[in-house]
């Protein structure tokens, strides 16, 4: 009993600032009214995030799998030397290198774009990602993948058809950070993005709450913080038994 009163407790205790941004925003209903007229709309700020989102999920998946299957199943040279400095993006403070990426990103032609800003998350993501899906592919027996072969699977395939199916709660895992830290991210789109048609909400929602002499619009800002809490909460939801499996079934083993 102690431990559900415990569990129900916290559950209050994390609810409770969600739930009162909730209510602030519905004391003066025009904050939503005005919100969705701001500047280009709300539904093209949401548009932005949702497809920077989706892009960050996209190659960070892609790039994690990939390489996380590398790192488990194949020796090379320099591979422990490789995953180590793939490892170290983690120590490098995150605004430092902003602005250094920002030039990079001009002479790719890619400087105020969404494309420009997804690939600046997916590689601040990459660390994570690659030493989950390593242990992940690492945790999975060899024989799986020696009777895939054996039936007539090339490497590829093998891993495409069978191996992928097998580590889903760590792709699920390493999906739901990466959206979750694309779509609520504020000072890469800011230091990134200079078109206001480019905007992502963080910065829509920042922008649209400013006023005159420095003062903040608070029911403006905790309606556009609902508006951008509410899809985090419905993916939790509904990726919740396979974000726990992704933990619990040994992909953060080593």
């Amino acid at each position: 009993m102690s431990r559900y009163l415990t569990l129900s407790a916290l559950a209050v205790l994390f609810l409770f600032p969600l739930v009162w941004s909730g209510y602030a925003s519905l004391e003066d209903p025009s904050n939503y009214v005005e919100m969705a007229a701001f500047g280009e709309g709300v539904g093209t700020y949401a548009a932005n995030s949702v497809l920077v989102s989706a892009m960050t999920v996209a190659g960070t998946l892609v790039v994690s799998a990939l390489g996380g299957y590398g790192f488990a199943r194949f020796d090379f040279p320099g591979k422990n030397v490789l995953f180590l400095a793939t490892l170290a993006i983690l120590m490098v403070p995150y605004a430092t290198i902003l602005i250094p990426l920002y030039v990079l990103l001009g002479y790719l032609g890619l400087q105020n774009s969404l494309v420009g800003l997804s690939l600046v998350f997916v590689m601040f993501q990459l660390p994570f990602a690659l030493f989950m899906m390593r242990n992940a592919f690492e945790a999975l027996p060899r024989e799986l993948e020696e009777a895939a072969l054996v039936d007539g699977c090339g490497t590829f395939r093998a891993f495409s058809r069978i191996l992928l199916k097998a580590v889903r709660p760590a792709l699920v895992t390493v999906g739901l950070f990466a959206f979750l830290a694309s779509w609520n991210d504020f000072f890469a789109p800011l230091i990134l993005l200079n078109d206001g048609a480019s905007f992502t909400l963080p910065v829509a929602v920042v922008s649209m709450t400013q006023r005159a002499f420095g003062a903040v619009d608070y029911g403006m800002l905790q309606a556009g913080v609902m508006v951008m809490a509410v899809p985090c909460l419905v993916l939790f939801i509904v990726l919740q038994r396979h974000y726990v499996r992704g933990f619990m079934s040994g992909a953060l083993r080593g």
